[in-house]
């Protein structure tokens, strides 16, 4: 199994928070909070391959998800565990007033 991770596995609180503002990429991780690992293919909501290719770098340079292949499928998973540890309580509250 091949992981793809952020570049930086540091968690810069206003990258992460950038990265959610964008209704787009805060639906993916609503998406993977209440279902788990998730593919690609499943978080696409019917949208271009290309805009979702940018949706997920953008969520992985914020080290709010991880990705890898298996096989020709990309799983994603949210980070909640490092989310959590850096930043307690961000997550359940940006999720719970925005209905996720």
């Amino acid at each position: 199994m091949r992981r793809v991770v952020s570049p930086d596995e540091t968690l810069d609180l206003c990258r992460v928070l950038q990265a959610l503002a964008d209704p787009v990429r805060l639906g993916i991780v609503r998406q993977l909070a209440r279902d788990g690992d998730s593919s690609c293919g499943a978080l696409d909501g019917g949208r271009p391959k290309s805009t979702m290719s940018h949706q997920f770098r953008v969520l992985r340079d914020a080290g709010l998800v991880e990705t890898w292949a298996e096989g020709t499928t990309h799983m994603n998973t949210l980070r909640r565990a490092a989310l959590d540890e850096a930043f307690p309580g961000l997550l359940a509250a940006v999720l719970g007033a925005t209905g996720g």
